[in-house]
């Protein structure tokens, strides 16, 4: 081979090689080109914000992100549709701040803004048994048993007044990653019933004591439940109690009379006058 041809072949070689270098370049060029005009802006929290609280402009900011990693949902700017906005939902440090996470514009927050629409939030007392030991915490779902009698009937028995109700609030905790994993004893516990349940729940506390079931919150099954009545517990019907025998109270002693003595008529005359007159024994 001889010297001009072994120039020629590492012209071309070079040539070959800058051509595809400058290719690649224009190809990541366009690459990143295009992912800058595909990023947008959107809001995250800064800290974790609780249920129940009101977004303040510290709590969010706003952050440069490709379009594709945005959700659906999400805002992108800090503006009055995201300050000021009550949250139904625990948001945490560096999430997306998305709609459904928030309560309806002017909706205010608190407790009142964490009540779905067309729903009550009922209060009901009650204590370590009836609220399973305290571990009844915002977000579970339980059903409401009540035990009493119906007026005119002697038999207490307990019925299920409802059925997978939702729990707003464990005494004035409405957000269950405050709560420890530990039993919350509260006094209180609120229910997110509708507005006919919440009739319900109101007379069954007047009328017994309620107690609440936890339940899974996978199992949304509304089973019909019978009332259960004393009757129930016992499979060979009710123990026969026995009658309690009394001692009959001593008869009283009879009090002796005093005889009454007896009289004789006497009878004595004097002259023409005949006079009767009884003496006794």
């Amino acid at each position: 081979m001889n010297r001009t041809r072994l120039v020629f072949i590492g012209i071309l070689a070079l040539a070959l090689g800058a051509f595809a270098s400058a290719l690649a370049y224009r190809m990541l060029q366009a690459r990143t080109g295009s992912g800058q005009g595909a990023a947008d802006d959107v809001v995250v929290a800064t800290n974790n914000i609780s249920v129940g609280a009101r977004i303040q402009d510290k709590d969010v900011r706003v952050v440069r992100l490709p379009a594709e990693a945005i959700p659906q949902g999400s805002f992108r700017q800090k503006d009055g549709h995201v300050i000021g906005r009550g949250v139904v939902q625990p948001i945490s440090a560096g999430d997306f701040v998305l709609t459904g996470k928030l309560a309806a514009e002017n909706g205010g927050s608190g407790l009142a803004s964490i009540v779905p629409p067309g729903m009550r939030a009922v209060s009901v007392r009650v204590n370590d048994f009836s609220s399973v030991s305290g571990f009844v915490q915002p977000g579970s779902r339980v059903d409401v048993l009540m035990t009493g009698s119906a007026t005119g009937s002697g038999e207490t028995q307990t019925i299920t007044v409802l059925r997978n109700v939702a729990v707003l609030a464990n005494g004035q905790k409405l957000d269950r990653s405050l709560l420890s994993s530990e039993s919350q004893n509260s006094p209180v516990i609120t229910l997110a019933v509708s507005p006919d349940d919440a009739a319900k729940l109101a007379l069954a506390m007047n009328q017994g004591h309620l107690q609440l079931a936890l339940r899974n919150p996978l199992d949304t099954g509304q089973a019909e439940v019978a009332a259960v009545g004393m009757h129930s517990l016992y499979q060979n019907g009710l123990p026969v109690v026995a009658p309690v025998h009394t001692k009959p109270k001593p008869a009283p002693t009879p009090v002796a009379q005093t005889p009454v003595p007896t009289a004789y008529p006497v009878e004595v005359i004097k002259g023409d006058k005949r006079d009767v007159t009884k003496l006794p024994d």
